[in-house]
């Protein structure tokens, strides 16, 4: 694990960036607690998940964590899930509607957001269309929320993604906001030298993900 790190953010830094001020969050989805705790034991405190019955199950079991650790939930909301997962979750990275903020807001007053922003060109992944992005900040922010940035999944093609990142960054500056939770194991690269803050890393880090 600490040498897959070390690679990960050699390849922050040879994409430009710094790696001690981008941000790498293990995303263990489909992985056991062992590889939560395999990720704390390398230096990592940021762990990602994106089903809400992992998350729930990891945090169970993993009471233990380090000092500063915390928890993203990265899949898609389902409003009837969000008081469940309110108190596992310390960065809700994907709203993408009103409603989502609503009840984020109900369950756990000031939450940490990002606001997903849709660039991939499939109609079937969650994401707030950029245009409607400055309203759905403002909506969140009125509800008393901590909107402190915007996340993204860049379609595969290189020059679509470099597109979409550049887009969100942006979308970002033009909002005040600090993070850029952009680029995973397959295109960190172009993230980062797009601007990306925070990245999501799974396979880099733990290898194939075992088949749900």
């Amino acid at each position: 694990m600490a040498r897959r790190l070390a690679a990960v953010r050699d390849r922050i830094e040879r994409a430009g960036g710094d790696p001690a001020a981008v941000s790498v969050v293990a995303v263990t989805k489909g992985f056991g607690p062992e590889a939560v705790r395999a990720a704390w034991a390398a230096g990592l405190t940021h762990v990602g998940e994106n089903y809400a019955a992992e998350l729930l199950a990891k945090r169970a079991a993993l009471a233990d964590g380090p000092p500063g650790g915390r928890w993203h939930y990265l899949g898609a909301i389902q409003t009837n899930k969000v008081a469940r997962l309110a108190p596992a979750v310390d960065c809700w990275q994907s709203v993408s509607r009103p409603v989502e903020g609503e009840r984020i807001a109900r369950a756990a007053p000031g939450a940490e957001v990002l606001v997903q922003v849709a660039c991939s060109g499939d109609p079937t992944r969650p994401g707030c269309a950029p245009e409607a992005v400055p309203a759905l900040v403002g909506t969140l922010c009125t509800l008393g929320l901590a909107v402190v940035g915007l996340m993204a999944v860049a379609p595969p093609e290189p020059e679509a993604a470099r597109a979409a990142f550049r887009c969100v960054r942006a979308l970002a500056d033009r909002l005040g906001l600090a993070v850029r939770s952009m680029g995973m194991t397959e295109d960190l690269e172009l993230a980062v030298r797009e601007g990306s803050t925070m990245v999501r890393v799974g396979r880099a880090l733990f290898g194939a993900r075992p088949t749900r």
